[in-house]
């Protein structure tokens, strides 16, 4: 049975507050589609009123043959009434913020997260504007304890600009929440399908414009996409098989394309956040990149160019140690590493790290650690990793920060986020020190990077500029 004071005195006995930066607020549906049709189109509000999943409306028979991803179901932790009422109503929930063991929220929608996503332009545009416009109403008189996320639609540069204006600087919101990428079709006469356009490389559109854009606004962009109906996440029956890795997934692919497209390198002060994923992926993308680049990073990559390959010494070894059937070819040995394709002179073509600019291995370190931060649950053993100084490269720290994703499945009991939490402390995988980067310094320095008076007029805005100022 679970000690329901227990997250409380773990907060209390801490020195320092616990930032949430990824749970979830439930939409109270009568409100929002009243404000969609106020701020938009009436067919957007009467999209979302009609909106079942399609996976619902056909036969067992037809989904596996069509085989149509199975989507979430049951989402909520419904049997759970007083926290079902806690994500819907924000003054229930500043109430019991304390108990829960939290000291201020960043809150991120629930059915709203794929509005950004949606294919139309005026319904994506329009359910984007509704949305933080239903944001920025019920969460004004909590601004102490409790922000919103504007969803910003990312289909083409200037959309996402425009409501980054308004989100910013009408509404008043300072959390972002980007679509993480852009389903689009692949040119008439090339092959059949969607291509998976995540912006920073093989786009074809100038994303520079809206990281300035967060710059010159002070956000700092966080993703929360999916990669359900991906690959092999494409179950008709099992949305748990779907389910498992696919946050991840979106956010390893946008992720890898701002770093090998040197957005890193050109905005080195803008900080991209990737939720509800963990960092295990993370920490092993990291070490990848490090390991690629030592094989093929730089001048590296002519030990594989096949205009280096010595055919008088291959054709000298063949010769001399072929045996059998193989002999009987001998007059295409040359063909062996030919097939491999021509030599390129291109230098661009030739160096996958260019727009990186990386010359040292610690290069890779500074464009990638310092841009980027993972939103990890409370449960999820593998935030240590992040913190393993002994075997990530160069001894750097993975910065992950703590994310309850409470109002969602994730969570049937809102108390037992921070205890859960804290036992990697208890199990020793992480020092104090650790838990309160996972817990604060990680999360506080994301928000007041970018916007020095993000947590002004909050409970914690002391603590933040005692630890920016530090």
């Amino acid at each position: 049975m679970t000690d329901a004071g227990r997250s409380a005195r773990i907060h209390q006995s801490l020195d320092h507050p616990v930032i949430d930066a990824d749970g979830h607020f439930v939409e109270y549906m009568p409100l929002l589609l009243d404000i969609m049709g106020e701020v938009a189109d009436r067919s957007v509000a009467d999209h979302f009123a009609l909106r079942f999943p399609r996976w619902y409306q056909l036969s067992p028979a037809e989904r596996q043959e069509r085989r149509y991803t199975r989507p979430p179901w049951w989402a909520l932790p419904t049997a759970n009434t007083i926290d079902s009422a806690t994500s819907v109503l924000p003054k229930l929930l500043v109430e019991r913020m304390d108990d829960i063991g939290l000291d201020f929220a960043i809150l991120y929608p629930t059915m709203g997260l794929g509005a950004h996503h949606l294919a139309e332009d005026e319904l994506r545009r329009g359910a984007c504007r509704a949305w933080n416009t239903y944001q920025a109403e019920i969460f004004r008189d909590h601004a102490d304890r409790l922000t919103g996320v504007a969803l910003v639609p990312m289909h083409t540069p200037g959309e996402a600009i425009a409501e980054l204006d308004h989100a910013v600087l009408e509404l008043g919101h300072k959390a972002v929440l980007m679509a993480s990428h852009v389903m689009r079709p692949i040119a008439a006469g090339s092959r059949q399908g969607t291509y998976l356009d995540v912006y920073a490389i093989d786009s074809d559109h100038d994303y520079d414009p809206v990281w300035a854009r967060c710059v010159e606004l002070g956000v700092s962009p966080t993703f929360h996409s999916g990669g359900m109906g991906w690959g092999s996440r494409m179950s008709p029956s099992t949305y748990m098989y779907n389910h498992i890795g696919h946050f991840a997934a979106a956010s390893e692919a946008l992720c890898k394309a701002l770093f090998f497209g040197g957005v890193t390198k050109r905005f080195p002060g803008l900080r991209f956040g990737f939720l509800e994923g963990g960092v295990g992926w993370a920490v092993d993308l990291f070490a990848a990149i490090v390991a690629r680049w030592e094989k093929r990073g730089g001048g590296r990559v002519d030990n594989y160019d096949p205009d280096n390959f010595d055919l008088p010494m291959f054709t000298d070894l063949f010769d001399r140690y072929a045996e059998g059937r193989m002999r009987t070819r001998a007059d295409q040995v040359d063909d062996v590493f030919r097939r491999l394709g021509p030599g390129l002179q291109d230098h661009d073509e030739l160096d996958d790290f260019a727009a990186v600019g990386v010359e040292k291995a610690e290069d890779i370190r500074d464009r990638f650690i310092p841009s980027f931060y993972f939103g990890c649950e409370a449960d999820d053993p593998m935030n240590a990793w992040a913190f393993d100084t002994k075997g990530n490269p160069f001894g750097a720290q993975v910065r992950a920060f703590f994310s309850s994703d409470i109002g969602h499945w994730d969570v049937p009991d809102m108390l037992e986020v921070l205890e859960e939490a804290y036992e990697l402390v208890e199990r020793d995988l992480l020092t104090a020190d650790d838990f309160r980067d996972f817990v604060f310094t990680n999360a506080a320095r994301f928000y007041a990077s970018s916007n020095p008076d993000f947590f002004t007029g909050t409970t914690i805005e002391g603590e933040v500029a005692a630890l920016v100022a530090d």
